[in-house]
C-alpha cells in the first residue's frame, strides 16, 4: 500500500503539513490525498455483468470494427513481400478475423477470462520476414506459387512453435515466473504496452492528415465534450462515440475520393487516403469458409521453427501484461499466476490453430480492445464474446467484411491515439499500491520504461537502414530470437524490472514494492473475489484434473 512518511528530523511536521494545517484553519482545503482503490471508478459494467442486448450488440460491433486495423496491417506488410496478390490479401484477411473469433472465444471461456480480443501479433513478422527472404531467393514458376510455399512454410513454423506456450503455461512454469513480478514491474510492463505502439499512432495518422486529424479530434470532442450536452445525449455518446466518429470521417474520406480531391496526388497518398486503394471489396470471395491446410500440407524447417521462438516468448509477455490492463478496465482482480498460466498455454493452442488454418502471424492480445473496454467504461466479457460472432460471420461472407476492412488505416491510427494512451495510463494506475516517494522504486520504474522505449527503437531504426536486425551472427534463427526480444517494448521492460526488482534491496523494499496489496491476489483463493472473475464455466471443473485448475 500507499506510505505517506510525515515524520521530520527534528521531529517537528514537514513545512508541507504544516502549511497545509494553517490552510485548514484559514478554511481553505487543501493536499487531497486520494486512498488506493482495487477498482477503477466508473467502470458501468464490470468482467461479468452484461448490457442490454441491443447495447451489447452494438458494443461487440465496435469492438469487431478496432481489431480490424491492426489484422489488416500485418497483412497488408506481409502478403505482398511473399508475393501475393490483392485476391490473396483478401483471403488471409478473411483468415485472420475467423481465427481471432475462434481464438477470442476460447480464451474467454478457458483462458483468462477476461474481455480481452486475440488478434494477430506484430511480434512475429520478424522471422515471417526471415521466411519470406530465405524463399525469395528460390526460383518458382510465379508469384502466387511463392506465396505458397512461404505461408507454407510460415504454418509449420507456427504449428511446431506453439508447443513451447502450450508447454511453458501448462506446466505452469509461466506463473512461477509471474510469482517474481510486484507492481514495481507491472507499472513500466503495462505502460509500454501502450506506449511501446506508438508508431501506429499519429506517424500513421500523419500519412493522410485531412482525414486522419479530424478521426482525432472528433473522438475526443464527440466522447469528452458532446456528450455533456444533453442528459440523454450522454449514455449514448459515451459508449459509441467511436463509431459514429468512424461513420463520419470514413464518410468523407469516400466523399474526397469520390469528387476526385487525389485524382493528381502521389501513389502513396492516394493509397492511404483513397478509400478504393485496398482492393479488398474487389478482390473478396463473396463467401469463402476458411478451413485446416487452405494453402497446402505445412513445411517444416528447424531454422525456421527455431527463428520463431524468439517471438512467442515475446507474445507472451505482450499478452501478460494486456491481461493485467484488461483486469484493470473490467474491474477484476488482478489475474493470479495460475490463470497467467492456463491463458499462455491456452494461447500457444491459439496459436497452434492459427498454424493449422493457415494464418500468416501467431496470436496475442488485441491492445487496442483492451483500450476500447477504457474507453467505452464497459469491460463485460459478455459483449467481447458477442464481437467473436460478427469476427466469424464477416470471414465467411467475404465482401460484406471487406467492406469495413477496406477502412482507410490512418483512421485506425488515430483511434489508435487514444486506445494505446488509455492502455498506458493504466499501467501508471498501478503506482498507487507503491511507496511513491521512495527513490529505489523510482530508479527501477524510470530505468525500465526509458530502456523499455529506448532499446526498441535503436533496433528498429537499425533494421530500417541496414535491413537486418543489429545482431547478426550468420546463425538466422539465433538473429531472430535476438531481435525479436529487443524489438518488443514489454519485453525489455519486464526483463529490465524483473531483474532490478528482485535484486535491488527486495527484501528490506517488500512494502514499498506494494506486495503486502500484491500477493494476496497471486494466489488462486487468496482473494475471495479471484474465484468469482477467473472460475471456469459451470460444472467445467468435473472435466479436468485438479492439477491443471490451480
Amino acid at each position: 500500500m500507499v506510505e505517506v512518511n510525515v515524520e521530520h528530523a527534528s521531529g517537528a511536521p514537514p513545512a508541507s503539513v504544516a502549511a497545509a494545517a494553517a490552510a485548514a484553519a484559514a478554511g481553505v482545503t487543501g493536499g487531497v490525498v486520494f486512498n488506493p482503490s482495487d477498482q477503477l471508478h466508473d467502470i458501468q459494467f464490470c468482467v461479468h455483468s452484461t448490457p442490454s442486448w441491443p447495447e451489447a450488440i452494438i458494443l461487440a460491433f465496435q469492438h469487431y470494427i478496432v481489431m480490424l486495423g491492426t489484422t489488416v496491417m500485418i497483412s497488408t506488410l506481409t502478403v505482398p513481400l511473399m508475393g501475393g496478390d490483392h485476391g490473396d490479401n483478401a483471403r488471409v484477411i478473411q483468415t485472420l478475423v475467423f481465427m481471432s473469433g475462434i481464438n477470442t472465444f476460447l480464451q474467454t471461456l478457458f483462458g483468462s477470462r477476461l474481455p480481452t480480443v486475440m488478434g494477430g501479433s506484430f511480434a512475429f513478422v520478424i522471422p515471417v520476414v526471415s521466411i519470406i527472404h530465405d524463399f525469395s531467393l528460390r526460383s518458382f514458376t510465379s508469384e502466387h506459387q511463392r506465396f505458397l510455399h512461404t505461408i507454407r512454410a510460415i504454418q509449420g513454423s507456427l504449428i511446431v512453435t506453439s508447443f513451447l506456450n502450450i508447454i511453458l503455461g501448462y506446466s505452469r512454469a509461466w506463473g512461477a515466473y509471474t510469482r517474481h513480478f510486484s507492481p514495481v514491474v507491472i507499472i513500466p510492463v503495462v505502460c509500454v504496452v501502450g506506449l511501446g505502439l506508438f508508431e501506429r499512432g499519429f506517424p500513421q495518422v500523419g500519412k493522410c492528415v485531412e482525414i486522419g486529424l479530424p478521426t482525432l479530434i472528433v473522438l475526443v470532442g464527440v466522447q469528452q465534450h458532446l456528450k455533456h450536452v444533453h442528459p440523454r445525449a450522454y449514455p449514448v455518446l459515451d459508449k459509441f462515440a467511436l463509431l459514429f466518429c468512424v461513420v463520419l470521417v470514413w464518410s468523407f474520406a469516400a466523399l474526397l475520393t469520390v469528387s476526385g480531391a487525389y485524382n493528381k496526388a502521389p501513389a502513396k497518398t492516394k493509397q492511404h487516403c483513397r478509400v478504393d486503394r485496398s482492393y479488398l471489396v474487389s478482390s473478396a470471395p463473396w463467401i469463402r469458409f476458411p478451413y485446416p491446410f487452405q494453402w497446402g500440407p505445412p513445411i517444416f524447417n528447424a531454422g525456421h521453427v527455431f527463428g520463431m521462438i524468439g517471438a512467442a516468448l515475446v507474445s507472451n509477455v505482450e499478452s501478460s501484461g494486456a491481461f493485467y490492463a484488461a483486469s484493470r478496465l473490467s474491474g477484476a482482480t488482478p489475474p493470479p499466476a495460475n490463470v497467467l498460466s492456463r491463458s499462455i498455454g491456452l494461447q500457444g493452442i491459439n496459436t497452434l490453430l492459427d498454424g493449422i488454418f493457415g494464418s500468416p502471424v501467431g496470436s496475442t492480445v488485441s491492445v487496442e480492445n483492451v483500450g476500447l473496454l477504457g474507453l467505452t467504461k464497459v469491460g463485460s466479457r459478455r459483449v467481447v464474446q458477442i464481437s467473436t460472432a460478427f469476427m466469424v460471420f464477416f470471414s465467411i461472407f467475404g465482401k460484406f467484411g471487406a467492406l469495413f476492412a477496406s477502412i482507410p488505416l490512418p483512421i485506425f491510427a488515430a483511434i489508435y491515439c487514444v486506445l494505446f494512451g488509455f492502455v498506458a495510463a493504466v499501467g501508471v494506475s498501478y503506482m498507487q499500491f507503491t511507496n511513491n516517494n521512495s527513490m529505489r522504486n523510482l530508479y527501477i520504474i524510470g530505468l525500465s520504461m526509458f530502456l523499455a522505449i529506448s532499446i526498441p527503437q535503436y533496433f528498429n531504426e537499425f533494421y530500417v537502414s541496414a535491413g537486418h536486425g543489429p545482431v547478426k551472427t550468420g546463425a538466422g534463427w539465433f538473429d531472430d530470437i535476438l531481435n525479436s526480444v529487443f524489438a518488443s517494448s514489454p519485453t525489455v521492460a519486464l526483463i529490465v524490472g524483473t531483474l532490478l526488482d528482485n535484486t535491488l534491496e527486495a527484501v528490506s523494499s517488500v512494502r514499498d514494492r506494494g506486495l503486502s496489496w500484491w500477493l494476496p491476489f497471486q494466489r488462486e483463493k487468496g482473494d475471495v473475489r479471484n474465484e468469482e472473475f477467473y472460475r471456469f464455466p459451470v460444472n467445467f471443473h468435473d472435466f479436468i484434473p485438479a492439477r491443471y485448475l490451480y
